[in-house]
């Protein structure tokens, strides 16, 4: 599976991975694993330097359904993104313009960034 994920529920953190091509059913799947591990409002750390994002207009709008969904029942925590290929650029840009979730987001080129972002964003 090219998404793998950790809830690290003691710290209220979801560290994903990316690997390869990821499409909208892997990222459904995803997410209904978070909902179902109760960790939606969770921070997240995507890393997304291996990925391979695949998807149309069509799935781009599933997907902020899906969102809208999820964000209308459960608070969402916020997202440090890690990534510099512009395919991921603008998958996230995507990903954040489609989301009806007013959490902080944020692009990082290294995990470090990322990691010190996401400490400052506690109880946000």
């Amino acid at each position: 599976m090219p998404l793998h994920w950790e809830i690290l529920h003691s710290e209220k953190l979801i560290h994903v991975v990316a690997e390869g091509e990821v499409t909208l059913k892997e990222m459904e799947e995803h997410f209904d694993a978070l909902v179902v591990a109760n960790a939606l409002a969770y921070s997240k750390l995507f890393d997304a330097t291996g990925l391979k994002p695949v998807y149309d207009d069509a799935d781009v709008m599933a997907m902020g359904a899906r969102l809208s969904a999820y964000t209308s029942h459960f608070p969402s925590g916020p997202l440090a993104v890690i990534g510099r290929d512009e395919s991921v650029v603008l998958a996230f840009k995507r990903f954040v313009n489609i989301s009806p979730s007013k959490r902080p987001a944020a692009l990082f080129k290294t995990e470090k960034k990322a990691r010190a972002w996401l400490a400052t964003q506690a109880g946000v």
